[in-house]
């Protein structure tokens, strides 16, 4: 019922002007104007959602200690839908009709690709939060700055990587063959690039961008007996699907998806054709809604990659203030009934963490001003976020950052690769049980 009602009411701000203005601040101040275009509806819509409420707990945060240069902070977010037409015609509007001083970025690679340009051809700063297929960013474009580890071409390499570490190749049960399966959408045909070797193509031109042979897998030796990509929407043969894979007796499922509901659909179909691989590794279902769909025992040993988790205490800064994982925790409680943030809250935060930062940094919201403050960001003298310190290369992806691994255990996402680096770390389960 708290998930149907706070739902209900996101929905309900998604379709108006949202303006939080904190105590003691002049009304009659021009607002900075913030504008994103978010899938609240449709089949990114779990993640779109989270997203909102990731802008607007820090709007809420920076209007509550006095704005933003001294100015209260507007949002303003649109529905799109899921859908690129919608999107593309929403950041027209936010740029040439509200006037927007910035924008935040929406969710999906399939989303990303299309409005970014809309941004660049406007000379508009574009932090993206999701949005990692790493066509992009080999575009040539000068605003944009992304707001995780890594281009979706590197993501498969961690999961690997931490078995090679925690369980070791000499190990008997390490796992020798693997199933690929995934959507026909940018971000899980990144990934599958990545682990199969494809080479990436720029599809203007058909110049290949990146050759990722022989690919994550085969560098290691894992055998791919089964794959399949399934339509970006529309699908609705799991069993099938399910089935196939289980006939293929991989030991190692990866199954790629930009929407939860499509891992929380596949999971299903394995309960169901009673398939248990020695180890499953979605690009999706750290969320809360995963867990509650497929119920504990399913759930049981997945992994996961993220660029978040609550046990992984980054001190970040809001307003030149220290700003941490744990007071973000404690925020998004206080503001949500006591719920427990999620990654897809935590990666947006982050971004308007960051460009809160830019902004009193320069001065401004002048859009060229504020991504060559961006852009001169070091190791040194980074931004500093709950998801770590960022910096960029020229393409604007992040320089020096590595996934984490999380898993399900005992209903809790727990937290275990890396080692060493962080507290709070678990034991991995290998293999599932």
């Amino acid at each position: 019922m708290k998930t149907l009602f706070r739902a209900s009411i996101l929905l309900a701000l998604s379709l108006v002007m949202v303006l939080s203005v904190a105590p003691g601040l002049a009304q009659d101040d021009d607002p900075i104007v913030i504008g994103a275009s978010l899938p609240l509806t449709g089949a990114f819509s779990t993640a779109g959602s989270k997203h909102q409420e990731g802008y607007q707990l820090c709007v809420d945060l920076v209007n509550e200690r006095g704005g933003l240069l001294g100015r209260p902070v507007e949002l303003i977010i649109s529905d799109n839908g899921s859908d690129t037409e919608q999107a593309l015609s929403q950041h027209e509007r936010l740029i040439n009709q509200d006037n927007v001083d910035l924008l935040f970025g929406t969710f999906s690679s399939r989303l990303t690709v299309p409005v970014s340009a809309i941004a660049e051809q406007n000379d508009m700063v574009y932090p993206i939060p999701a949005g990692g297929a790493i066509r992009i960013y080999e575009r040539g474009f000068q605003n944009l700055f992304y707001f995780q580890q890594n281009a979706g071409e590197f993501v498969g390499a961690s999961p690997i990587n931490m078995l090679n570490e925690l369980v070791g190749q000499d190990n008997p049960e390490y796992p020798r063959t693997a199933a690929v399966v995934g959507a026909d959408d940018f971000f899980a045909n990144a990934i599958a690039d990545g682990l199969l070797g494809n080479e990436v193509v720029n599809p203007a031109n058909g110049e290949v961008i990146l050759d990722l042979a022989p690919g994550v897998l085969a560098e290691n030796n894992i055998e791919v007996v089964f794959q399949e990509t399934w339509p970006a929407e529309g699908f609705s043969d799991w069993l099938t699907l399910a089935n196939n894979i289980k006939q293929s007796e991989a030991e190692m499922v990866m199954g790629l998806a930009a929407s939860v509901d499509e891992i929380i659909q596949l999971t299903r179909a394995f309960e169901t054709v009673d398939y248990n691989p020695k180890v499953i590794y979605y690009s999706q279902g750290t969320q809360s809604e995963f867990l509650e769909a497929v119920g504990p025992e399913a759930a049981e040993g997945v992994l996961i990659h993220a660029a978040w988790h609550p046990n992984v205490n980054f001190v970040g800064e809001l307003l030149g203030e220290p700003f941490s994982n744990q007071d973000f925790l404690d925020a998004y409680a206080a503001a949500f009934d006591g719920a427990l943030a999620d990654e897809d809250v935590a990666i947006p935060f982050s971004l308007c963490q960051a460009m809160v930062q830019a902004v009193e940094a320069v001065g401004t919201t002048d859009n060229p001003t504020i991504r060559e403050w961006l852009k001169s960001r070091t190791a040194e003298d980074p931004v500093r976020t709950i998801l770590g310190q960022f910096h960029w290369d020229e393409r604007g992806l992040p320089i020096g950052r590595s996934f984490i691994m999380a898993q399900w255990q005992d209903g809790e996402l727990k937290f275990v690769f890396p080692l060493g680096e962080f507290e709070g770390t678990s034991d991995l389960i290998f293999p599932r049980p």
